[in-house]
């Protein structure tokens, strides 16, 4: 799936940056940084490559001081929407030889396993 992706000039950060100003809307850089929990200049990277793109622009706005909000434009609306559709066509294909219910307990045992690490991981950062 990530070569897929990657075929577009697009990582993985790429398509999170895209789906999260989907999914929430505009925002500051640091914000959405901090929202993706993903350090700020790796978003801010990702972001001037969207921009380079025109999958992204960004505005300055003065509300409470000087931010950057960064926002999806009709483009990225569009790519991101195509990557989506060839992540499902990729899964798909993956998944083609599982049944309806093998696919629901699959999803179920990633989900308690990503839990699992996102807890221990929590753990780690705690006690570092």
């Amino acid at each position: 799936m990530t070569e897929r992706v990657s075929v577009g000039g697009l990582s993985p950060l790429h398509r999170s940056v895209l789906k999260a100003l989907a999914e929430m809307g505009p925002h500051a850089r640091r914000d959405l940084a901090a929202q993706m929990d993903v350090p700020p200049a790796d978003v801010s990277r990702a972001i001037r490559d969207l921009l380079a793109q025109g999958l992204v622009q960004d505005m300055v706005v003065n509300i409470g001081g000087r931010h950057e909000v960064v926002t999806l434009t009709p483009t990225g609306t569009t790519a991101l929407t195509t990557m989506q559709d060839d992540m499902n066509a990729v899964q798909d294909v993956l998944l083609a030889s599982l049944t309806r219910g093998e696919r629901t307990q699959l999803h179920y045992l990633l989900r308690r396993v990503c839990a699992t690490a996102a807890r221990v991981g929590a753990v780690r950062s705690a006690s570092s």
